[in-house]
């Protein structure tokens, strides 16, 4: 599970913020959390805010965290971290990072300081019986180690670099369970989905339905559960070699001789009506192709006890659709740990009485250019009972634009 998430100095994000999914104080719709030793946590979070207020900055510093963590150990000598500071920050400011999460049962807390495109401190704590714990903590003098864990990364001393994560490193040059645990979370529990991403997601989902019926008839359920219509689908997968007609002229005859040895998979789709079938890739509507990329990594997500982080979850699908995809995660048993936390525009979804005020948050860009992200919870006289969507159309949430303009008035001019 995810507890909490914050970051300072990330493209529009300047001064700290920090997202959390422990539950506040607010008791409606209290069979829907999940119980973790003393803390009560948000199965889901939504985020609202206008174009460019920094919503999708926010799933994005939790991405980078990700990679960063997955991909520190490939960098090379002289090769730099790519920061993205905010404007009015020099790249000598501090980017920080930090996270606490559940994995394996245990609570964990991570985090780290960017300057000069550089790792300058690291740590990360746990909590196996209670008790705050340290594994490691990190500074530009190098590495200390909590008591249990003394020797145990001496092995990362000729591999850690300024330009590496000692997660990373140790994880990989170690066989600290504790680390391994950590690291984990980021390669394999924590899934973060961007829109540019959807050919990836649907390949991924095709490959799983040509392999596994029971994920494929999971998804056809879903689908008609979600009132698509769809009876089947079939999905083929042939390998094939690249015809020289398919390659552009201006490559060379070298580069092109390379890729007619080359073979490429070639897959073909078809979903079944009552009366008709279509052809998945040709002939249906983006929202039916992004369900299809969406539903197998769902699966997979509620399956195993995941962590789904998505941007702008409508796009191109029907607000009834959304609702039932909201519906499946908000349903799911006590003792299930997944989560779901995207960004939207459906202001349609605050109207239907499914939400707590803790899970309602939203983005503001300042007077300064910057973006600030608070909860729901937060505000000052905000009834359990009051109609949400309707409050922040009005702008009483803030984190909205273009209130009270005159359009034909500007037209005029």
């Amino acid at each position: 599970m995810l507890l909490e998430f914050s970051c300072s100095n990330h493209k529009s994000i300047q001064d700290k913020i920090l997202f959390s999914a422990l539950a506040g104080t607010d008791d409606t719709h209290e069979e829907k959390l999940i119980n973790f030793s003393k803390y009560r946590i948000l199965r889901s979070a939504l985020i609202y805010g206008a174009n460019g207020s920094g919503k999708s900055n926010f799933i994005d510093a939790v991405s980078f965290v990700q990679n960063l963590v997955i991909n520190s150990i490939k960098h090379q000598i002289g090769q730099g971290i790519r920061q993205s500071p905010h404007k009015l920050c020099s790249i000598g400011i501090e980017s920080t990072y930090s996270i606490q999460f559940v994995t394996n049962g245990i609570r964990y807390m991570y985090g780290f300081s960017l300057k000069n495109l550089l790792v300058v401190d690291e740590y990360l704590y746990y909590v196996p019986k209670g008790r705050q714990t340290k594994i490691f903590e990190r500074s530009d003098k190098g590495f200390t180690t909590g008591s249990k864990f003394a020797g145990k990364l001496a092995t990362c001393k000729d591999v850690l670099k300024s330009n590496r994560l000692l997660l990373s490193c140790a994880a990989n040059f170690s066989a600290v369970n504790e680390i391994i645990d950590a690291y984990r979370f980021f390669s394999e529990e924590l899934v973060v989905y961007n829109p540019l991403n959807q050919d990836k997601w649907l390949n991924y989902s095709l490959y799983q339905m040509n392999s596994n019926p029971q994920i494929k008839k999971t998804v056809i359920k879903l689908m008609q559960d979600l009132g698509m219509g769809i009876r089947d689908i079939d999905v083929t997968i042939d390998t094939k070699k690249i015809e020289s007609s398919q390659l552009p002229d201006f490559l060379s005859e070298e580069f092109k001789s390379f890729l007619l040895k080359q073979s490429v998979d070639a897959i073909t789709a078809k979903v079944k009506y009552d009366n008709f079938s279509t052809d998945l890739i040709q002939e249906e509507s983006v929202g039916v192709r992004k369900l299809f990329a969406l539903l197998c990594p769902m699966i997979d997500i509620m399956t195993n006890n995941k962590i789904l982080i998505c941007d702008e979850l409508e796009t191109s699908l029907h607000e009834a659709v959304l609702y039932g995809l909201m519906k499946v995660f908000m349903d799911l048993p006590s003792n299930n740990n997944s989560q779901l936390f995207f960004t939207t525009h459906e202001t349609g979804l605050l109207d239907l009485d499914i939400f707590r005020r803790d899970q309602i948050w939203f983005t503001e860009l300042t007077k300064e250019r910057t973006t600030d992200l608070y909860s729901l919870a937060e505000l000052k006289n905000v009834r359990k009972d009051e109609k949400y969507s309707k409050g922040y159309i009005s702008g009483r949430y803030g984190a909205i634009p273009m209130l009270n303009v005159d359009f034909a008035k500007i037209l005029a001019n």
